[in-house]
């Protein structure tokens, strides 16, 4: 029988150079998408996909994440005391989401050196990793159909997203042959190709459900693209030796990394919300007058 996936990883050690100076100070996976943190969204993903398990690596000067999933008895206290609920059950609901881990890494080594951290945690267990600082606005539903897709056929589960071809450098991409509608085999992977030696324009993007041979691969990986540790290239060396799957995806991620990304998941998410969504609405229609 196939193990169950209970656990997510979410590398979060980066240095969020992209959204300098914002991020000098405070973690990147922490800026505010309306609000709530980035980070929570993809913890909230994780949960509804049905995942209870959840490792966070961390790294210097990233303590607010922690601290943001951890309770505040004074906040509580003073909340409750004016009476005001709705507040207290949202900040009382972060602790309550799952088991909440924190590993921290000493050195950004790559994101393939942030997984194999996780070894320890994760066991001899399929998991999954979700980036954080992609987050999805789909309820979970790619990350549930990567489960499946593992579930049914016990191997690793690639998210790929197809994006011009101008910019596959800043991608892992694949070459791929179909299995069904929704569904491909990955035979190769390479990170970041210059777009004339790139095998297709499929991107490797921010989920990932792996079985736990994904960390013989790690094990002993020399640096590769950038000095770094990169998970890719491990990906490269289980599809020699077992079936890496890929599932194709076209709406609901935001890479929260890119400042015009941020901006349009920021105007996005507040126009599908209830509580904000026809105000702002309004003022939008105004602003375009």
């Amino acid at each position: 029988m196939t193990p169950a996936v209970r656990k997510a990883v979410i590398p979060a050690a980066g240095l969020g150079t992209r959204f300098l100076p914002a991020t000098k100070a405070q973690p990147k996976e922490m800026l505010p998408v309306v609000d709530r943190p980035a980070i929570q969204y993809v913890v909230e993903e994780a949960v509804a996909a049905g995942i209870d398990d959840i490792l966070i690596i961390t790294g210097r000067g990233k303590r607010s994440i922690e601290d943001h999933f951890d309770r505040v008895p004074e906040l509580e206290y003073e909340l409750q005391a004016k009476g005001k609920e709705d507040d207290l059950a949202a900040v009382r609901r972060l602790t309550d989401l799952a088991d909440i881990h924190f590993v921290r890494q000493g050195q950004a080594l790559g994101l393939g050196h942030a997984v194999a951290m996780a070894h320890k945690h994760v066991g001899d267990e399929p998991f999954a990793v979700m980036l954080g600082d992609d987050i999805m606005v789909d309820d979970a539903a790619l990350l549930r159909s990567m489960i499946d897709i593992h579930d049914q056929r016990d191997a690793s589960v690639l998210a790929l997203l197809e994006v011009p071809m101008e910019d596959i450098s800043a991608y892992g991409c694949v070459a791929v042959d179909e299995v069904e509608p929704g569904l491909v085999q990955i035979n190769d992977i390479v990170e970041k190709p210059a777009p004339e030696v790139a095998p297709s324009n499929l991107a490797v993007v921010g989920r990932y459900v792996l079985t736990p041979d994904i960390f013989d691969a790690l094990d002993g990986l020399e640096p590769g693209f950038g000095g770094e540790i990169q998970l890719t290239d491990a990906i490269e060396e289980l599809t020699r030796t077992s079936k890496v799957y890929g599932r194709p995806f076209d709406e609901g991620r935001y890479d929260i990394g890119k400042k015009i990304d941020f901006l349009r998941a920021t105007v996005e998410i507040a126009l599908s919300r209830d509580d904000l969504g026809a105000e702002f609405g309004r003022y939008l229609d105004d602003l375009e007058r």
